[in-house]
């Protein structure tokens, strides 16, 4: 469904954040890079492992990808909810829901500040710093599980973006909040949320969190699928299929995981 293009937004800059020169450089250098030639870089590195990987390995990790019933579900709602654009009145219902939780209501500088925070889970760096404290305290493999599962999921979020190439609320809608930084790209899935959702999955799965420790990674994970809508960077169907292929990459890292250790 189209939209007469608009630059009347809501810009809310908030202070740089103060940090070293060396990752500001580091930071600045992978955002110049071309998000082609990350998914070529990612294709040729997995493609590459695939190789090396005996056939058998590679035949009964198949096996069990097709015993998990829950899996084909969430693979099966996320082509759903991706088919879902193509409905008109579901677009209106996204706008709607868009612009109750990008605009309604006092927004203070405090709240700004806490969701972009939020929302900065949901990004690869974190995950990378997830991964080194676990590489140094917790468990060597889980940190190699969160690293390949982020790379991989990136890939997928980023060819999906390519393929169905949905704008992002900027770009379409009037009157709308930004806080922080115009995200570039395209919309959907959410590659925060899913990110999210991956972790809170994969985590769940391999510590045995129980329902309370569930409650929290799903929290925290729902979390910064809001804080997407927040910040003006997605609509809320990106989120919900972010929040199901970041559930159904979890659900395949838990299996990697349950394949390796046993």
């Amino acid at each position: 469904m189209k939209h007469k293009e608009t630059t009347k937004t809501e810009e809310v800059k908030l202070p740089a954040l103060q940090i070293h020169w060396i990752w500001k450089k580091l930071i600045e250098w992978v955002s110049r890079v071309d998000y082609i030639y990350w998914v070529i870089l990612i294709i040729i590195s997995l493609a590459t492992a695939f190789v090396l990987i005996p056939d058998n390995i590679l035949n009964r990790f198949w096996l069990q990808i097709k015993a998990q019933k829950v899996l084909v579900s969430l693979v099966l709602v996320f082509s759903a909810v991706a088919l879902s654009l193509i409905w008109k009145t579901g677009q209106r219902i996204d706008v709607w829901a868009f612009m109750f939780l990008n605009t309604r209501g006092n927004r203070p500088r405090w709240i700004d500040w806490t969701m972009l925070g939020a929302t900065q889970i949901g990004h690869g760096i974190f995950a990378v710093i997830m991964a080194i404290v676990f590489y140094l305290r917790v468990d060597h493999l889980l940190a190699y599980e969160i690293i390949l599962g982020t790379l991989t999921l990136w890939l997928v979020v980023e060819l999906m973006k390519m393929l169905i190439r949905r704008r992002r609320p900027y770009i379409n809608l009037k009157d709308i909040r930004i806080v922080g930084e115009r995200a570039g790209g395209h919309s959907f899935p959410s590659g925060h949320t899913s990110q999210a959702f991956f972790l809170a999955t994969l985590l769940f799965q391999h510590f045995n969190a129980g329902l309370f420790g569930g409650l929290i990674l799903y929290s925290i994970a729902f979390l910064v699928g809001i804080t997407r809508i927040y910040v003006g960077m997605h609509y809320p169907r990106d989120v919900i299929a972010g929040s199901v292929l970041g559930t159904a990459w979890g659900l395949l890292g838990a299996i990697v995981n349950s394949y390796i250790r046993h």
